[in-house]
């Protein structure tokens, strides 16, 4: 697959311009708000044909190697760690711990581009594979598809998005001043966030679009969804999850509740704590706007978005999804094998309207913590807006 390239001493990502290309940070330039001077045809025309291409077995080769790479270090966990002296067991977990997560984590984007039909020509076993991988990772695979496809077809969207939708400074309480005006605060925030999010997203829509009522991924007659067959599919969706949570709760008997915690438990946390934290920092960032009302419109919607720089090592265990996601929000169909080399395609296309971020992840969650607590009109152009920190 396409992997970051090396320029003058130094890792750059798929689609990072070259040194010189640009004498502003990322960080401190703020992205074009107002309507591009390209359409989506345009785009497209400057990719290669060839990148729109879905092969099944290409595809599931990557999904073999994410399956391949969970079941070597589980047989470790089990065959190998346990003789390990005392001392050096307590390194060796943590470093299983991480290692199963990223590997897992790599099978989640494989399920992630099953529910955009990215994964082969055929539909129905695009659904099957994402079904049978996100279950096994206690996602409602059904449920979470329809959500995420509406999260995609109004991103950018303070009125519609689906997932991190921000608050606007009139709406904060003055408990979160304290929270998000202190260090200690914003820590323990970001702590909660990648621990407890997903699942609180899941189960009462946590930092989702506001509904009129109750909103959760694993109710049928929630306001995400619609229509019969929707709702037929988060119900499999559910049934999916409960037969694997079963499962797991029958092997906690047999084996114990620590050994199934250490070996499945604590690496599905760091799958979700990834997943968070990836999709957190692509969405949120003090140089991307949020459209409100009439100034919204699919295609700047999409381009509010930001591809980072993870690291070589972590860009592949992820498939890329981490430094080319606007290429991603753009074309959602296209295989993660081809999304580097459409990337490098559509930049000369997109120009000041492509956002890329190299600065480390860490420092990049913090500043995110920090500079975004809520979103404020532009005060110039009516239904721009952009986040802020200051109370």
């Amino acid at each position: 697959m396409p992997q970051p390239v090396r320029a003058e001493g130094k890792t750059r990502a798929a689609g990072e311009p070259p040194a010189g290309d640009t004498d502003v940070p990322a960080q401190l330039k703020r992205s074009r708000a107002d309507k591009p001077p390209f359409t989506l045809a345009d785009i497209k025309r400057a990719i290669p044909p060839h990148c729109f291409k879905r092969s099944v077995v290409r595809s599931s080769t990557y999904l073999l190697r994410n399956l391949a790479a969970a079941a070597v270090l589980l047989y470790l966990a089990l065959a190998v760690l346990p003789a390990f002296p005392g001392p050096l067991r307590v390194v060796a977990w943590p470093v299983y711990w991480v290692a199963q997560g990223c590997a897992l984590g790599g099978a989640w984007v494989v399920a992630h581009e099953c529910g955009h039909h990215a994964f082969s020509e055929h539909a129905l076993l695009d659904d099957a594979v994402g079904f049978a991988v996100h279950t096994a990772l206690l996602v409602p695979y059904f449920s979470w598809k329809h959500s995420h496809r509406r999260h995609h077809a109004n991103s950018g969207s303070l009125d519609r998005d689906e997932v991190f939708v921000p608050r606007r400074k009139s709406e904060l309480s003055s408990y979160t001043h304290r929270v998000q005006g202190s260090a200690a605060g914003r820590l323990a925030h970001l702590f909660l966030q990648l621990t407890l999010g997903w699942p609180l997203y899941l189960a009462c829509n946590a930092a989702g679009r506001p509904y009129p009522r109750f909103a959760s991924h694993y109710d049928p007659y929630s306001p995400i969804f619609s229509g019969s067959q929707e709702r037929a599919q988060v119900l499999l969706s559910d049934a999916g999850v409960l037969a694997v949570s079963l499962a797991l709760w029958r092997l906690a008997a047999a084996l114990g509740s620590w050994t199934v915690a250490r070996l499945y438990g604590v690496p599905l946390l760091v799958v979700n704590a990834w997943l968070v934290l990836v999709t957190y920092l692509q969405h949120t960032d003090p140089a991307v706007p949020r459209y409100g009302g009439r100034e919204w419109d699919w295609l700047r919607g999409a381009l509010a978005t930001v591809d980072r720089d993870y690291g070589a090592v972590l860009n592949s265990a992820f498939h890329n999804i981490t430094d080319t996601h606007v290429v991603h929000h753009l074309f959602p169909s296209m295989p993660h094998y081809h999304a580097a080399e459409a990337t490098r395609a559509i930049r000369p296309v997109l120009g000041e309207n492509y956002r890329f971020d190299a600065t480390p992840v860490a420092w990049a969650a913090s500043r995110v913590a920090k500079d975004c607590v809520y979103v404020e009109a532009d005060g110039h152009r009516e239904g721009v807006f952009w986040y802020g920190n200051k109370f």
